[in-house]
């Protein structure tokens, strides 16, 4: 009779995880475990602890209490557990004299091992000048490198703390799809962000922490509920009626024929309700994250 096979541990595992740092609480109590195969995302506003919570798991630091481990390695064991990931950080930092070329060289000798041909093509993709030293590179450029040898690396887990600060638009949306493809690959990415549009476009489940506490673990869907748009109509003549329109909330009069108010979920029954009256101008604002946080949980959140 054979024995099932044994199940992989946790790509990372967190228990009772607490940092201080002097008379500041930077983490506090923090458990979560991501399974392999998973992308996940870390968010919470900027100052929230998510940083911290990284450099523990990568044994940069040393908690001040509870124990973290990447696929059942201890944290503290760098040289072990660093054989099992690709780490890019907020702010790179680059070799000034070496060219981009040669930095994704002598990345691609210390890491975990690499995929020579996709790195090319991520190299093409982010549109990498690897002929030029780093030190006339710009925040993206330098951001790129670390994306294209984190991305090309075959660690079982990817850690990205903030990964597309100074990328613009158009290669965040190549970072996107390269998460998408480390996930059809296999691989356990650990996405920390205080964006919420790149978090719900390719993360599987979202912890949300704020001042340091893990305060919900949730699957993309119920993060949605986040979501919260502010608008602002002028109008001629009466006032639309949106007293007991869905997602409608938090209604102001800011002025003479001005009308303010929050909407969550489908616009479709305010549209219609404003469709009634004569409206002149019409502005719609995504909130930041730190207002939504500030919205949803209030000033604690701080």
């Amino acid at each position: 009779m054979s024995s099932a096979a044994p199940s992989r541990p946790p790509a990372v595992r967190v228990d009772g995880l607490t940092k201080r740092f002097g008379r500041t609480l930077a983490v506090d109590d923090l458990s979560l475990t991501v399974p392999p195969g998973e992308v996940f995302g870390f968010l919470g506003p900027n100052g929230a602890g998510k940083s911290t919570t990284i450099r523990l798991l990568l044994g940069l630091i040393r908690p001040s209490a509870g124990t973290a481990s990447v696929f059942g390695v201890p944290a503290a064991d760098v040289r072990r557990a660093h054989r099992l990931l690709g780490y890019v950080p907020g702010d790179v930092a680059l070799w000034p004299e070496l060219t981009g070329g040669e930095i994704l060289e002598l990345l691609a000798r210390v890491g975990p091992g690499v995929d020579p041909v996709y790195r090319t093509e991520l190299v093409r993709r982010f549109e990498l000048d690897l002929g030029k030293p780093a030190k006339t590179y710009s925040t993206g450029n330098r951001q790129k490198v670390a994306l294209v040898a984190a991305f090309a690396c075959r660690a079982s887990l990817l850690v990205l703390d903030e990964p597309t600060s100074g990328l613009d638009p158009l290669m965040e949306q190549v970072f996107r799809r390269c998460v998408a493809e480390a996930r059809e690959r296999g691989q356990t990415v650990f996405l920390s962000s205080h964006q919420l549009a790149e978090v719900e476009a390719v993360c599987d489940r979202v912890g949300i922490l704020r001042a340091g506490r893990l305060v919900e673990i949730s699957g993309i869907t119920e993060l949605r509920r986040l979501h919260r748009t502010s608008v602002e109509i002028g109008h001629r003549g009466p006032e639309p009626s949106l007293v007991d329109v869905p997602g409608v909330m938090e209604i102001e009069r800011p002025g003479e024929g001005r009308l303010r108010f929050t909407l969550s979920g489908p616009p479709g029954p305010a549209l219609r309700a404003l469709a009634a009256a004569e409206v002149t101008m019409l502005t719609m604002r995504e909130p930041t994250l730190e207002e939504i946080f500030l919205d949803y949980y209030g000033e604690t959140a701080r």
